[in-house]
């Protein structure tokens, strides 16, 4: 279903990655402290001359390649987290410093930053995830299992207060979930969403908070998506899930207001000798779906299961490394899967063919302003830092070019 059209190299493990909301642009937050901003190349689309369907191929430009657009050493220690605003304008980022820092998109400077509140027995916090709710709404989720409320409501500069504070969990959050608006909602944005954290989920709403939780799974659960536009089944099911990863290799499926335990399970990793956890998810966008409801499964061993929802049953795999996990999965605006683990980013595209396969300088921003980050010629490390799943850094190898960057297969 897809194939692999680019490797990109990191000089560190990677703990976090976004896509822009409108360009082709991906932000990387790496376990150095540096934050990377990349422009890929744009997608062309034309008619084939056989048939009626769309193809879509990455233009050759000359040096076919990602351009680095920023980059910078954002945080001392790892950064842990990013996410972009949602109208991707300002891309917000965390680390183990205790800071959260906004940045603009373009240029990668800072305008705005905030430090984490401590925990409830007063000793340092440290973040897990960031989300961009709403445009006026930022989550800040925390190894305390605290949930911070922030608003944004001037030009994406953070309050240093937060709006709101919940404890939905009682171990760290691992995903963040938005569920769609109602549709009488005059803001057209979500104030509800899911969250994970231990062996529970848990169904927030930014008003009126913690409405429940579930019960114990007994089994870490570590990643979310939400899948709409399945079977509607009149006073059963409203044709939208959760799906959520977990630590023994299982997805499992959550009816939209059935939040108190799951409903269906799927085998994705689960092996008696070899049990694999789920780390990362990610939908595949329908108009390359081929008409069902597909999702990404980004797995510890280093491979990516493609599921369709319905049969529940994996239909290819990919294979992002072979020895670090899949922390990352997301698709572009221009619907190509970038996949993150251990040192590298992969690019995937759809492959438009009879048949699928299974697949196997820097430029520092600091300056002397209060808003900007140190300017160091240190090189990145492997940071001591142990994040959750990620703390065991490996080593991966790879052949690139001057630049460090792989060029485009086929391009060159």
């Amino acid at each position: 279903m897809f194939e692999n059209v680019c490797s990109l190299p990191l000089s560190s493990q990677l703990f976090a990655q976004d896509v822009h909301p409108t360009e082709p642009i991906l932000a990387v937050g790496l376990a150095g402290g540096h934050v990377e901003s990349f422009r890929l190349p744009a997608v062309k689309t034309y008619e084939s001359s056989d048939e009626d369907e769309m193809n879509l191929s990455i233009v050759s430009t000359g040096t076919s390649t990602i351009d680095t657009e920023w980059r910078t050493r954002r945080h001392r220690g790892s950064c842990r987290t990013l996410t972009y605003s949602v109208d991707g304008e300002a891309l917000f980022s965390s680390g183990t410093d205790g800071l959260v820092k906004a940045a603009s998109t373009n240029t990668g400077r800072v305008f705005s930053k905030i430090a984490i509140p401590p925990s409830k027995t007063n000793l340092s916090d440290a973040p897990s995830l960031l989300h961009a709710l709403s445009p006026q709404i930022v989550i800040l989720a925390t190894d305390s299992a605290a949930l911070y409320i922030y608003d944004l409501r001037q030009s994406n500069h953070i309050e240093s207060k937060p709006a709101q504070k919940y404890q939905p969990h009682d171990d760290y959050i691992t995903s963040i979930t938005s569920l769609p608006p109602h549709a009488s909602s005059s803001s057209g944005f979500s104030k509800q969403w899911i969250s994970t954290g231990g062996t529970t989920l848990a169904f927030t709403d930014l008003r009126k908070g913690v409405i429940c939780k579930s019960e114990n799974q007994e089994e870490e659960l570590l990643t979310s998506i939400y899948v709409g536009g399945l079977p509607v089944k009149p006073g059963r099911s409203t044709g939208e899930k959760i799906i959520l990863g977990d630590s023994s290799g299982f997805l499992t499926l959550w009816k939209k207001g059935f939040w108190e335990d799951q409903q269906e399970r799927i085998n994705v990793a689960s092996r008696k000798a070899d049990t694999c956890a789920l780390e990362s998810l990610a939908l595949i966008p329908d108009d390359i779906s081929d008409g069902a409801k597909n999702i990404v499964v980004g797995t510890e061993n280093g491979d990516i299961s493609i599921v369709t929802l319905g049969p529940n049953k994996i239909i290819s795999t990919l294979n992002h490394d072979e020895i670090e996990g899949v922390v990352a999965l997301d698709f572009d605006v221009e619907h190509r899967l970038i996949s993150g683990g251990g040192t590298y980013i992969k690019v995937w595209q759809k492959r438009f063919s009879s048949s699928d396969s299974t697949d196997g300088e820097e430029d520092e921003d600091g300056s002397s302003s209060d808003n900007s980050d140190e300017n160091t010629d240190e090189s990145d490390e492997k940071a001591s830092d142990s994040f959750h799943k990620k703390e065991k850094l490996k080593t991966s190898n790879g052949n690139m070019n001057a630049h460090g960057i792989m060029r485009f297969q086929g391009l060159d």
